[in-house]
């Protein structure tokens, strides 16, 4: 029997960081993570109210930009047949033996360049002496050094085919699609933005299109959760007081209803804090296609996103769409990557 559930959650993302002890810093005094582990070419760090040890690994590169993220399977038998799954699909990858507080993995990169690592078995994590908690479920004491984040929510990555992405990854690992963003320029329905779940967030995965063709595999950003609204608001007045600028926000998302921020830490690559939102639980769900007219990205509909918001990660010749549709400038960009879509001779 099928299992129709394969995956249960992002758990941790790796990510290149230009100068790692500078990154480390700001990680732990800005971000408010604490480092658990390192190895000669990585630090693994942990918010406090991660399960597992770790949600974010550093490893030193030459630009910012996305290694693998990693999601956490339903069971051992769904991790075998999530592979099955990838390999009958034509994009088998390789097992990795146990390692870095996880059982076996499988590491792939499918068909739009992103690499995925697929585990079982993890290590969960229960803090002792100063780190124990007074809430029997909570896995670290309650931290407040920066903004405090309290666990990954979600990655953002660039694609060309949006619809296409999503198709591949719900039909093939049962992500769930929760709903789209889109409208005509120039004769052409582009889908500029869409997002994808494996629980009942309304997203742990959202896809933006890319209008670049210098290379595949880009990340927009990643984001952390905090508890409140108005730890939020704390947050950016932290940031700003030490030295962070607000790159756009705080504002409310019309898709998934969540407040949000954004910044940039020492590499460049955007970081969002996220916190509110809905749950859905409906197993038929339908995803209904925003347009932008209707506040899918600022439900307010009272700012203009800045030209910084284009960019992703590594950098490229060409902008991405934004969760807002298109920014001035970018319309001739976004109509090549609708062709690309449409003609798959072009892409």
């Amino acid at each position: 029997m099928k299992t129709l559930n394969l995956l249960s959650q992002l758990t941790h993302l790796e990510i290149y960081a230009l100068d790692l002890e500078e990154s480390v810093r700001y990680y732990v005094e800005e971000v408010g993570l604490r480092v658990i582990d390192k190895d000669d070419e990585k630090v693994y760090l942990r918010a406090w109210g991660d399960f597992y040890t770790y949600s974010l690994v550093l490893k030193k590169g030459v630009a910012p930009g996305l290694v693998s993220m990693a999601w956490r399977t339903t069971s051992d038998e769904a991790l075998d047949e999530a592979v099955e799954r990838i390999e009958a699909a034509g994009y088998g990858g390789e097992w990795k033996e146990p390692g870095a507080h996880l059982g076996r993995s499988y590491v792939f990169t499918g068909p739009f360049g992103h690499t995925m690592q697929l585990f079982w078995e993890a290590e969960r994590y229960h803090g002792t002496g100063e780190f124990a908690s007074e809430f029997p479920d909570r896995p670290e004491k309650r931290r407040a050094v920066g903004i405090a984040a309290r666990h990954l929510d979600h990655v953002t990555i660039a694609s060309r085919d949006v619809e296409g992405f999503a198709n591949w990854y719900s039909e093939t690992l049962g992500f769930r699609r929760m709903g789209y963003s889109g409208f005509e320029i120039e004769g052409k329905d582009v889908t500029f933005f869409g997002v994808l779940t494996t629980n009942e967030k309304s997203h742990d995965l959202g896809i933006l299109l890319d209008g670049s063709n210098d290379g595949s595999g880009r990340i927009h950003h990643y984001a952390w959760w905090v508890d409140t609204r108005a730890e939020l608001d704390r947050a950016a007045d932290l940031l700003i007081e030490r030295g962070t600028p607000i790159e756009y926000g705080p504002g409310v998302h019309g898709v998934g209803e969540q407040a949000f921020l954004y910044f940039r830490e020492p590499s460049g690559l955007r970081i969002e804090l996220n916190t509110g939102g809905y749950r859905n639980y409906v197993p038929d769900w339908e995803p209904f296609r925003w347009h932008p007219s209707q506040g899918n990205d600022d439900f307010y509909r009272n700012r203009v996103l800045p030209q910084t918001m284009l960019e992703a990660f590594p950098p490229a010749s060409g902008p991405t769409a934004t969760e807002q549709g298109l920014v001035e400038g970018s319309e001739e960009a976004m109509v090549a990557a609708a062709v690309r879509v449409s003609d798959p001779d072009q892409r």
